[in-house]
Parts: C-alpha cells; sequence; structure tokens
C-alpha cells in the first residue's frame, strides 16, 4: 500500500517498476527510481538497483557525488584504480569525476540503494 501526498511518500518498493539499465555497458542490471524530484524531493533521488549474477552497471564518471549502501548480495565494487568484494552492510561514497562500476559477483541478486543529488 503506497501513501502519497505533496510532502511525504511512502511506498513498498516491489510497488515501483523496475526498469532495464540501458547504458552501454550495462548487463542484466535494473532499476527502480523510489524516490526523486517528481515526488517533491528537493534535493536528492534514492534508487534501487537489481543486479543479477554476473550483471554490471557501465564504467562511467560523471560531475555529482553518489552515496551507495550495499542490501544484499556480493558486490565487486570498481572505484577509480581501485577494486574492492564487499557484502551487504557496506557504505561507499564515489566522489564526483571518479570513474565506477559494480558488479555481481556472487551467485544471488545484488541489491543497492543508490542516493545521487538532483542533476
Amino acid at each position: 500500500m503506497s501513501r502519497e501526498s505533496h510532502n511525504y511518500k511512502i511506498i513498498h518498493y516491489t510497488e515501483i517498476p523496475a526498469s532495464e539499465v540501458r547504458e552501454a555497458g550495462a548487463s542484466g542490471a535494473k532499476i527502480r527510481w523510489l524516490i526523486s524530484r517528481d515526488d517533491g524531493a528537493p534535493n536528492f533521488s534514492m534508487r534501487l538497483f537489481e543486479i543479477e549474477p554476473g550483471g554490471r552497471t557501465p564504467l562511467h564518471s560523471h560531475p555529482w557525488e553518489h552515496e551507495i549502501f550495499i542490501l544484499e548480495g556480493t558486490c565487486r565494487a570498481i572505484i577509480g584504480e581501485s577494486e574492492h568484494l564487499i557484502g551487504p552492510g557496506y557504505a561507499i561514497y564515489v566522489p564526483p569525476g571518479i570513474k565506477h562500476s559494480f558488479i555481481n559477483a556472487g551467485e544471488e541478486l545484488l541489491r543497492i540503494l543508490c542516493l545521487i543529488p538532483h542533476k
């Protein structure tokens, strides 16, 4: 059950459709825009990435920061020139302009919560 008004939103993530991540270099990755500017959020968007085993987000960079939280699964995080194998409970800060990619290195679904400022 979702509840929305002009100043707040409460919704279960399964009520939000998942869309394929279509950027070049992505595979087996879906995104759900949990909270965005369309919901009245003035500064940040919250997204849920669901990445199949062997799937990945593209290696890319952009002029805004990322805040990431690993909810479940095994993630190979590429941040700049470094690689890290991490799991649930880890938080990641990716500064603006740094190349990054998140790869499902396990055999189960990888779920990542990602916050970004509005562009």
